[in-house]
């Protein structure tokens, strides 16, 4: 009797056998109901066999296979593989990573969604009849008659609160609700197609080299300065590869940006079915996208790190924006690198693949001197009269700071104000203040749960911690002292925000961070309040440095720079120059010329002047030049053993035990236990232990040989998780 193997969603490396009289070799890679001692999980089934693989045991039948859903093909499976393997994660929990959170449910999948289509009560109304400010009522009537059917995505589309006036249609007789199957709709289309711009000679170039590179697997690296118009150059690539029947993945680093990249390739590309796929996503929306990709219907597929497992079986390109970003290596659970993985991918598929940054990332560019990854350069801004901006640094040590500014950039900021031109003042730190302080006693307000300061949100009259969520009452006296005058210390944006009210109160401001965009369509708002100059200054943190196109903005004014230039990371260096030249880069983007006007108390910092020459390619092999000698990545190759506990004796404890079970392979160094950067996060101690080598294979051969051996000796009281390839110390 046929028996089929079924990776399962536990932490259990081996997959589970289960009788299937009715399975086929084509049912390798779907779903599985499977019963699993008292629960009942959906799995993928990756083999099929004649024999268990363990004798003598009586094996289940399963429940049921899911034949309406299509099979994860054979390529997407590998990459699980290769995942499962390389960074030492069960198969069962990688294929769980990559499904929708629908398909992981054993309930069945409704494979339908709800329309909304008019009456003929809803086909009497005259739109003209409607009060003059129910514009959003008159919208939706046409697009309704004209459409004849809309999703909900639809709805979505034409505006945020529109599935709250279709309700009212509803209550009104005016429309019903009808289903259609969720594979047939394909997203809505109510974009115009634009006219692309001439391509620059750089950027023809760079095309014409991707061109002659031919369709299988060919690494690019592109280093294009801000403003160089490295999406255009995706845009024609992608054109490429739609002419030639094949489909396109765009990962991006941001939930934040996918709506508007999402906009910008809709209007280039009207005739194309364009989906995303990230995590912000409604579960019935993620599913939809995931399965027309599946099917081979979307033609682009735009979304976050989890986006590069999606099935694409005409997949022809592959283009990762931003690639030196962070947002792209998972922090928990699975710890993969999405722009590592898209590599490998590319590779498996035998397509290109274009990795393109104003500041890639050591690895990256390591790769593109090495010649692993082939470089392509686009030196010079697109628009022709627009030049890089001037970049002047401010001295702290002369310049007195009133509530986070400096007197020349206040003068800068109102310069602007009135030749109306906007500007953007970046601060890092989101709240108003990251400590409270009392100067009587030096109390500082910490979080019970973490080794962290709370930080303080004026507005809503609270301490909170950013890292595990904790909130208090802002305390109208020291708690240790009993001293009435608790003082803010350092800058936020909403402290930003006041000062600059107060400096410029004629300005219109507008702040722009995690805690003013909560709101699913507040971001999307404000980008088109400072797009139609509704809007004199922003305040911000890294959501506007990347992607943003602001043509009225002439002025960056950058405050708290000097944050991230000592540091115990030694990725500290590599961040900033990446943030702060990103965040420059919004800077007269257009025609007019920019300036970038830092505050720093370190001006004869190297950092700063590698960044007044926009010189990343001498910064980079700077820095490569010290991790070589260092003995760092890229040139050494890491993983980190994370343990956490509620004692960190018992963390440290449990690493030391580690560190003694270890094999003793040479070229393989394991370094002594020591308590993570931040010891104390959501009320556990945390601890690490290093593991280093110049050899990746030889890395990989000593995990695979010792991690079996620590999960034999597992500790109750002891959490632990391997992360290989670490960005965070």
């Amino acid at each position: 009797m046929p028996i089929v193997r079924v990776a399962l969603d536990v932490p259990v490396f081996a997959p589970f056998d289960y009788l299937a009289p009715s399975a086929e070799p084509g049912d390798v890679g779907r779903l599985a109901v499977v019963p699993f001692g008292r629960r009942t999980l959906v799995g993928v089934i990756v083999a099929l066999a004649e024999k268990a693989s363990v004798e003598g045991v009586r094996l289940k039948p399963v429940s049921r296979i899911l034949r309406d859903l299509p099979p994860l093909p054979g390529d997407v499976l590998a990459l699980a593989a290769f995942c499962s393997d390389y960074y030492h994660h069960p198969l069962g929990q990688v294929l769980a990573t990559l499904l929708p959170q629908r398909l992981r449910r054993s309930s069945p999948v409704r494979l339908t969604e709800p329309l909304w289509r008019l009456t003929e009560a809803g086909w009497a109304v005259d739109p003209a009849t409607l009060p003059p400010r129910a514009a959003l009522r008159r919208r939706l009537l046409a697009a309704l008659r004209v459409e004849g059917n809309l999703s909900r995505e639809a709805l979505l589309a034409l505006s945020p609160s529109a599935p709250q006036v279709i309700r009212d249609f509803l209550a009104r007789g005016w429309v019903e609700r009808a289903n259609a199957p969720l594979r047939v709709q394909a997203p809505p289309r109510p974009y115009r197609p634009d006219t692309p711009p001439p391509l620059t000679r750089e950027q023809q170039a760079a095309l014409d080299a991707v061109r002659a590179g031919g369709a299988g697997f060919v690494p690019w690296l592109l280093l294009g300065v801000t403003g160089s118009g490295k999406t255009e150059v995706y845009a024609h690539l992608i054109a490429d590869a739609l002419a030639q029947g094949r489909q396109a993945l765009l990962l991006v680093p941001e939930i934040n940006l996918t709506p508007q990249t999402e906009a910008r390739f809709r209007s280039r590309f009207p005739e194309a079915v364009i989906v995303s796929l990230h995590s912000h996503l409604a579960e019935g929306e993620r599913l939809r996208h995931w399965l027309l990709a599946a099917e081979g219907r979307a033609d682009i597929v735009l979304g976050t790190r989890l986006a590069v497992f999606a099935p694409l079986p005409k997949l022809g390109l592959i283009v990762v924006d931003e690639e030196h970003d962070a947002s792209f290596k998972q922090q928990d659970g699975l710890r993969y690198s999405a722009r590592d993985l898209a590599v490998v991918r590319a590779q498996q598929r035998e397509v290109p693949i274009v990795l393109g940054s104003a500041t890639p990332s050591l690895e990256s560019w390591h790769n593109a001197v090495n010649g692993r990854y082939r470089l392509l350069t686009l030196s010079t801004r697109a628009v022709q009269a627009a030049r890089a901006p001037r970049l002047t640094l401010i001295d702290l040590r002369r310049e007195p700071v009133t509530d986070g500014l400096t007197a020349p950039l206040v003068r800068a900021l109102k310069e602007r104000l009135k030749r109306g031109e906007q500007s953007l003042v970046f601060v890092n730190r989101r709240g108003f203040a990251p400590a409270l302080a009392c100067p009587a006693c030096g109390w500082l307000a910490g979080c019970p749960r973490c080794a962290a300061k709370l930080v303080v949100h004026l507005r809503e009259k609270r301490l909170r911690c950013h890292h595990c969520g904790h909130g208090a009452v802002i305390p109208r006296q020291c708690p240790a002292c009993g001293a009435f005058e608790l003082t803010p210390l350092g800058q936020g944006t909403q402290r930003l925000e006041r000062a600059l009210q107060r400096f410029l109160p004629q300005a219109r401001i507008l702040r722009v961070d995690r805690d003013s965009t909560r709101r699913r369509d507040a971001l999307p708002e404000m980008l088109r309040q400072v797009q139609a100059g509704e809007v004199d200054v922003l305040v911000g943190t890294q959501m506007l440095t990347k992607g943003h196109d602001f043509p009225r903005l002439t002025l960056v004014g950058i405050v708290n720079a000097d944050s991230g230039l000592y540091s115990a990371d030694f990725r500290a260096s590599e961040r900033l120059f990446a943030q702060l030249l990103q965040v420059s880069g919004r800077a007269g983007r257009a025609c007019a010329h920019g300036e970038v006007l830092i505050q720093t108390a370190f001006p004869g910092h190297p950092l700063f002047a590698a960044l007044a020459h926009g010189n990343y390619r001498e910064f980079a092999n700077t820095l490569l030049a010290e991790r070589e000698a260092l003995g760092l990545p890229p040139f050494t190759f890491q993983a980190l053993l994370r343990a956490e506990a509620h004692r960190m004796e018992s963390t440290l404890d449990f690493l030391r035990k580690a560190q003694a079970l270890a094999p003793r392979l040479p070229g393989v160094e394991v370094y002594d236990p020591v308590p993570a950067l931040l010891p104390r996060l959501a009320g556990k101690e945390r601890a690490q232990l290093l593991v280093e080598s110049a050899s990746r294979g030889l890395l990989k051969q000593f995990l695979s040989t010792w991690l079996p051996v620590l999960r034999r000796h597992q500790v109750r009281n002891v959490r632990w998780a391997l992360d290989v390839d670490p960005l965070e110390p």
